[in-house]
């Protein structure tokens, strides 16, 4: 992961924020925490803001919201903190907690600070000076899968987070909340995705056992082994973590997922190595996952879960895309996230369009795994 210079619009004092952690921070990180870091930026992400914590004796992790006027719930740091605190007492994969600071008056916005996980991270390519064959890049694409299959089995209850949840109606809850944050971020050159919501809406799947989500798990949330690439070691970013259908975890992942055999335009939104021979289709990887867990979805119900995955993807694209046309942030790299969004509303059209030409013999079938080169049933055309 690049750590770079501090944007100007997102600095802060770093004195003062080292003098509250010197005072505040857990025992146990093994830093000396007297002096003041240098700090950098890194800059993946959309939403929250990671930044570098050099200090002497190595390096913490500190996020906090960008600035600007929030929605309720939104960028909770209290939330995250207190997710990753308990879970990675079950899950050795959560980066530990140092401090977390809800006084305004420190840096402006409340933040908090974990140990730094230290090993590549897939994005759009691998990291630089990993080389992966097929056969390596496929035993990578099972491991991070295996990953999600690992924090879906953990026990909500040991956790302590089972609050989290607010018992039945999750899907119905996920498509009124995302639909009416598309509508509340929608500017002048936006798709209206009515279409879209409304099919999401009348479509719903059958009510699914909860279990722990992370609501954002992608390559590039995972860190890998510098020893073994192959192998996670770490997940991140626990911001939009709750406990739901896992499902809808994996949905939600999947639609980052651009393919070799997409077509142009989605490659040019492509944010993880998921195009590189050895790694599965979006149907090989819903297979495995259902062979993991004993889960069973049709190929209606998958065709229903895509939909919301990109749709949920479009709305954050929409979302930041929003504050760059507002001036809320001057990040040139959100510049074109609008066009994102209306390839997604393409996207979304064309799957429901084959859904809802499927024989009833099809949509009620179950996604198995299938013959290498089988044409898929659930895919939609490239774009």
């Amino acid at each position: 992961m690049s750590a770079r210079e501090v944007r100007q619009e997102d600095a802060f004092d770093a004195g003062a924020m080292a003098a509250w952690l010197a005072g505040n921070a857990a025992a146990g990180s093994g830093i000396d925490l007297t002096t003041v870091p240098e700090v950098r930026q890194f800059s993946g992400g959309v939403s929250n803001l990671t930044y570098l914590l050099r200090y002497p004796g190595g390096d913490l992790i500190l996020r906090r919201p960008p600035k600007g006027e929030h929605r309720k719930g939104a960028h909770d740091m209290a939330r995250e903190h207190r997710i990753q605190t308990q879970l990675a007492r079950h899950l050795p994969y959560v980066p530990r907690t140092v401090a977390l600071c809800e006084d305004t008056s420190v840096i402006g916005t409340p933040f908090y600070v974990m140990q730094r996980l230290t090993g590549p991270i897939p994005r759009k390519e691998l990291p630089r000076g990993v080389q992966l064959d097929r056969e390596q890049t496929a035993a990578l694409c099972r491991n991070v899968i295996d990953l999600l299959v690992d924090l879906h089995s953990v026990d909500v209850a040991a956790t302590g987070l089972g609050d989290l949840g607010k018992g039945e109606g999750y899907v119905a809850r996920q498509v009124a909340g995302w639909s009416e944050r598309y509508r509340r971020a929608r500017t002048r050159s936006a798709g209206s995705f009515e279409t879209e919501m409304d099919w999401l809406d009348r479509h719903q799947p059958r009510e699914r056992p909860h279990t722990l989500v992370h609501n954002d798990f992608r390559f590039d949330n995972v860190v890998l082994d510098p020893a073994d690439p192959t192998r996670p070691v770490g997940l991140l970013d626990w911001e939009l973590a709750t406990v739901g259908d896992p499902l809808l975890d994996l949905a939600n992942s999947l639609g980052y997922w651009v393919q070799r055999g997409d077509g142009p335009l989605m490659q040019l939104f492509r944010r993880q190595p998921t195009h590189l021979p050895g790694m599965m289709t979006r149907e090989q990887v819903v297979a495995y996952y259902c062979a993991r867990t004993g889960a069973t979805v049709t190929h209606a119900e998958w065709a229903w879960y895509q939909v919301f995955g990109l749709f949920r993807v479009a709305v954050i694209a929409q979302q930041v895309y929003q504050r760059y046309v507002t001036g809320q942030t001057t990040n040139k790299k959100f510049r074109h996230f609008g066009s994102a969004v209306l390839i997604l509303e393409l996207r979304c059209r064309r799957i429901i369009r084959r859904a809802r030409k499927m024989s009833p013999r099809t949509a009620a079938t179950p996604i198995r795994p299938s013959r290498q080169g089988r044409r898929s049933t659930t895919e939609e055309p490239s774009v």
